[in-house]
């Protein structure tokens, strides 16, 4: 297994013991710094194994599937955690996973079809203003600017989630039309 496989497989790892320490508040007074480095050291993976797999040409089948599985499962498992502490509304949730279940769909028809479908720019996007608005959420500040930017990365998250969506079915309408 190689070196970007091995981060893929270590953020989701470390999905469990994020939502462990979220829940929980086990770490006691020090419980907030041990999610924001739970997650941030588990967002970074993301980015260092796109760009070790890349450079040194270690793109695999499972790195195309688990790497944005393990996206995935880090932000929606953040994201459900935000629900039960009441810092997320549920709407807004559904609307993002639902989202990926749309997308995640479209992939399989397209694999069925011989197609590979990347990542566009509007979903990677979405995907690193998602990780900034968990990052606020699970900093959790009691000040007036940091509530500000915290809904305004809410609000910036669902319409990129749209924006993304639309434009993802638009990019790759072929697959469901069957007119290749």
């Amino acid at each position: 297994m190689n070196l970007p496989n091995k981060l893929t497989l270590c953020r989701m790892l470390m999905v469990p013991f994020l939502v462990l320490f979220l829940l929980t508040g086990w770490g006691g007074g020090a419980n907030r710094v041990i999610c924001l480095v739970l997650f941030c050291t588990a967002s970074i993976t993301d980015w260092f194994d796109g760009k070790i797999a890349r450079n040194r040409n270690l793109v695999t089948d499972f790195g195309k599937f688990m790497d944005p599985l393990a996206d995935k499962l880090l932000v929606c498992s953040a994201m459900i955690c935000m629900i039960e502490l009441d810092r997320l509304p549920a709407w807004v949730v559904i609307v993002i996973i639902a989202r990926e279940f749309i997308i995640s769909g479209y992939r399989l028809i397209a694999v069925e079809k011989g197609i590979v479908i990347a990542a566009n720019y509007w979903g990677k996007v979405k995907t690193t203003v998602q990780m900034v608005m968990i990052i606020l959420l699970i900093l959790n500040l009691n000040d007036p600017f940091f509530r500000v930017l915290t809904t305004i990365s809410v609000w910036l998250s669902l319409l990129l989630t749209i924006i993304s969506l639309i434009t993802y079915i638009l990019q790759n309408k072929t697959v469901i039309s069957g007119k290749m």
